[in-house]
């Protein structure tokens, strides 16, 4: 599969799932329907996942022409936004994370989505901007980012809206490892083929009932939480 904006291809094992529309890489309702269509396949081509962006950058966060469109289009974006991540958070097959670059609003929560994130070094931002920017964090935001940030810093990256560069991205949970950019994508695949050695369906079972309470949470806030959403003017 080849579409302008997300290129699919499965070697050794391992959908790649590359987004690059040209410019930041923002969520909006195409890349989300390719991003599911290309898990689609993945899930029964594959034995891992490994999802990339365009060099220097991974994903800016939902798209700005539809985040400025009105508030039922906000919620439709944000909502799909939040199946998206949902979907990739309890994905039967391992998900790993080549962060290419800034990931910043739904982009940091992509990370949080992953099993494995192996980010870039360099001078880019990584993080939840939202209250920044004058958006209440959704519930499904703040549990993913409960699960897997460091929790005396979870108030500092959730509430205060704190950015940080990947060497403290890793140090508070978004990544596992920053590495110099040639080494990206081969610390990458490397991490994906031990992964996707892993049995099956023990990892897919074992994974569903690690994170069954923050999903169950999740779901059961979603929709009483879409009522905050149409204040993300920049999710």
């Amino acid at each position: 599969m080849s579409a302008s904006i997300l290129n699919y291809s499965v070697e050794n094992d391992i959908a790649r799932l590359a987004m690059d529309d040209g410019k930041a890489n923002a969520l909006g309702h195409a890349m989300i329907e390719a991003l599911n269509a290309a898990l689609d396949r993945a899930q029964n081509e594959a034995k891992a996942v490994l999802i990339s962006g365009r060099e220097k950058r991974f994903c800016a966060g939902f798209d700005l022409d539809v985040m400025g469109s009105g508030p039922e289009n906000v919620r439709k974006l944000v909502g799909a936004g939040a199946e998206l991540l949902l979907r990739i958070y309890q994905f039967p097959l391992p998900v790993v994370i080549a962060c290419t670059g800034h990931a910043l609003a739904a982009g940091g929560l992509l990370l949080l989505a992953g099993d494995v994130r192996i980010g870039v070094e360099g001078e880019f931002r990584i993080g939840l901007p939202e209250v920044a920017i004058g958006m209440t964090m959704p519930i499904f935001g703040i549990e993913l980012a409960r699960e897997r940030l460091a929790r005396n810093r979870f108030t500092e990256a959730v509430t205060q809206a704190r950015i940080y560069n990947p060497a403290e991205a890793t140090q508070i949970g978004y990544l596992d490892a920053a590495v110099p950019a040639p080494a990206l994508m081969e610390t990458a695949i490397a991490r994906a083929a031990t992964l996707a050695a892993l049995a099956q369906p023990a990892f897919a079972n074992t994974k569903r009932k690690e994170r069954a309470a923050t999903i169950a949470h999740i779901r059961d806030t979603l929709a009483s939480d879409s009522g905050t959403f149409d204040g993300a003017r920049a999710g």
